[in-house]
C-alpha cells in the first residue's frame, strides 16, 4: 500500500496528494511521473520535471509546523505537508497554539464515541482530554483547545456520530 501525504501550496484551498510506493522512494504527485531531484548543495536542489530544469532553494524548514519555504526560480512558495494523522489534528484544532475555547465541539469525521471523559458543568483547562473518538481504525483523544466549562455533553459512549455532529457545548 502506498504512503500518502497532502501538500498545501501557498495556503491553496485544495491540497495536492503525494504518494510513494516504498519507505525510501521519493514522494510524487499522485498519478504523475516522478521528477528527477538531485541535491547539489545543502538546501539546494536541481529538479528536472517534464524536460524542464528548475533550481529549488530551501529557505526555511519548520518540522514542528510541517512547513517548508522554497524559492523556485524567482517565486517563493510555502508548502505545508500533512499525513492523515496531522490533518486530523488540524481539523480538531489540536495543532493550534493557545486560542480561545470554542463554544461547540463537532465531530471532525464519522466515528464511534468510545468514552466521554467530561460531565456537564465540569471545568476544563487547555489540553484536558474531553472524549475518545474512534475513526479510521484509530483511537483519537480529543482535547480542549482552551479553558472553559462544559455546558452539555450531547453524546454518550457507544454512540455512532457523523461528521459535523455536535459532541459537546461549552459556556463562554
Amino acid at each position: 500500500m502506498a504512503a500518502k501525504l497532502l501538500a498545501t501550496v501557498n495556503a491553496a484551498a485544495q491540497p495536492l496528494e503525494l504518494e510513494r510506493s516504498a519507505p525510501g522512494a521519493p514522494w510524487v504527485l499522485a498519478g504523475a511521473p516522478a521528477a528527477e531531484v538531485e541535491q547539489t548543495a545543502p538546501g539546494i536542489y536541481n529538479v528536472v520535471h517534464k524536460g524542464r530544469s528548475y533550481k529549488a532553494l530551501v529557505i526555511k524548514h519548520d518540522p514542528e509546523a510541517g512547513t517548508v519555504r522554497l524559492r523556485i526560480g524567482a517565486h517563493c512558495h510555502t508548502v505545508r505537508l500533512a499525513d492523515d494523522r496531522s490533518r486530523l489534528m488540524q481539523v480538531l484544532g489540536i495543532d493550534r497554539g493557545t486560542r480561545a475555547m470554542a463554544s461547540e465541539l463537532k465531530a471532525p469525521m464519522p466515528g464511534l464515541v468510545l468514552k466521554v471523559l467530561v460531565q456537564d458543568g465540569e471545568t476544563v483547562k487547555k489540553d484536558d482530554p474531553l472524549l475518545v473518538l474512534e475513526a479510521m481504525k484509530m483511537e483519537n483523544v480529543i482535547k480542549s483547545t482552551g479553558d472553559g466549562v462544559v455546558k452539555k455533553a450531547h453524546v454518550q459512549a457507544g454512540a455512532a456520530v457523523e461528521k459535523g455532529q455536535l459532541l459537546l457545548s461549552f459556556e463562554k
